[in-house]
């Protein structure tokens, strides 16, 4: 990045401090990752000079043969890779792919029945204080009080009464697998469709450690970074039935050209998905955020639903009598990286909550395994302990600096 440097010194400055800060540090927050470094080139590209409003072979301008042959690939690629008829890969992140599926089913008043906010959901699974939850009227259904985990029974009872238009399944701190085929049983009772935002799960979906959506839900959004370990960009996936509309509602209904760089990133992204070595990347995470789990259990921290099924652990910090802000913050000066976090019926507000989520996408990308989860919840116990002493959390810090430099970073390369 010499011309960087040159140009602007603060940028390129604050860029090799995060790079520092990524290599560091343990990292787990759970919708954070490590890309390769031929997704960085490809997002990096001089495709971030195009404009190519509209889709392959029908663009408002001129000289796309190169542009259409890469947006090809991605959809191909994505249409392969999660068994789709169809995929939009220009949605500009998950938000708005979700708003933009609304947007393309939904009349304006209708229904969406959501995972709470507060019980693991999104903002945009109709969360009053979204666009989701005022331009269209929300029904949220929650976790069990007891188990944690989603109870289909109430579903089924509040989806017979308020009469959604369309379900969501998915959510953003929900640690355990998505039962897709129950929810399409439920979503069918009451003449609904079935949106599976998979956007946290998607890389595991391929990886085949997490149930499949395809054969159930109607429409299909996921986030291309995560556990899918692509650019920050979004796709819709959907039935032939439903393609037209959801195209519309992408462009020209919410949104101009697409970011051609981000989908070449997106396309390789797919290719590496597609790999021997992916699956096995996938069957890494999952294992590790058990062991990861397995241990915070052994030295007393109490988790939301017993333990993980996936890439997530969410910690109800209450019986370490810290709250989850704190938390965070002393983890934060210990070099690992996670935030704080609402828990199921948490008597705490959401700025300032009882938990925190974990994740293992990140650390699993730089080859770390059992023994390092071990490692890292030990450091967790001793940072918690010694949260506001920051003469103890920098100790700290220097050994998981130390444990860090052991594995290194996909992508990044340090010069001194």
């Amino acid at each position: 990045m010499d011309e960087l440097k040159r140009t602007d010194p603060d940028i390129y400055q604050l860029i090799k401090d995060e790079e520092r800060y990524e290599v560091d540090s343990v990292r787990l927050i759970a919708s954070e990752n490590y890309v390769s470094k031929a997704v960085l080139e490809a997002t990096g590209s001089i495709l971030t000079n195009k404009y190519s409003e509209g889709y392959p072979g029908r663009r408002y301008y001129e000289g796309q043969r190169n542009v259409d042959q890469i947006e090809t690939l991605a959809v191909d690629r994505a249409k392969a890779l999660f068994k789709v008829d169809h995929a939009n890969v220009q949605p500009y992140s998950g938000s708005p792919a979700n708003v933009a599926i609304y947007f393309a089913l939904l009349k304006p008043g209708d229904t969406i029945m959501g995972l709470a906010l507060p019980h693991g959901g999104h903002l945009t699974h109709g969360w009053p204080v979204s666009i989701t939850g005022t331009f269209w009227k929300s029904a949220q259904y929650e976790v069990d009080r007891e188990s944690h985990v989603v109870d289909f029974d109430k579903v089924r009872a509040l989806a017979h009464k308020e009469r959604p238009k369309i379900i969501v399944t998915g959510g953003t701190a929900y640690p355990r697998l998505w039962d897709f085929k129950s929810f399409s049983e439920i979503a069918k009772e009451v003449g609904a469709l079935l949106l599976a935002d998979i956007s946290h799960v998607a890389g595991l979906i391929v990886g085949g450690v997490h149930p499949d959506p395809a054969p159930y839900a109607d429409v299909i959004m996921t986030t291309t970074h995560k556990t899918l370990r692509g650019p920050r960009g979004a796709m819709i996936m959907c039935r032939n039935e439903y393609a037209e509309a959801i195209d519309k509602a992408v462009f020209p209904g919410l949104q101009g050209g697409p970011h051609n760089h981000t989908t070449a990133a997106i396309a390789v992204a797919l290719k590496e998905a597609a790999t021997p070595e992916f699956k096995v990347y996938a069957k890494k995470v999952v294992s590790n955020a058990k062991t990861l789990a397995d241990e915070l259990l052994a030295r007393g921290f109490s988790l939301v639903s017993g333990g993980t099924d996936n890439h997530l652990i969410l910690v109800d910090l209450t019986s370490k009598k810290v709250i989850g802000k704190k938390g965070a913050k002393a983890l934060d000066a210990a070099g690992i990286v996670c935030n704080y976090n609402t828990v199921p019926h948490d008597p705490r507000k959401p700025f300032s909550p009882s938990g925190l989520r974990l994740g293992t996408p990140a650390v699993t990308s730089r080859g770390m395994g059992d023994a390092e989860m071990r490692q890292i919840a030990k450091f967790m116990d001793e940072a918690i302990a010694h949260a506001g002493d920051e003469t103890e959390l920098q100790k700290i810090a220097a050994a998981v600096t130390e444990m860090c430099r052991k594995f290194p970073a996909p992508g990044i390369t340090l010069i001194s």
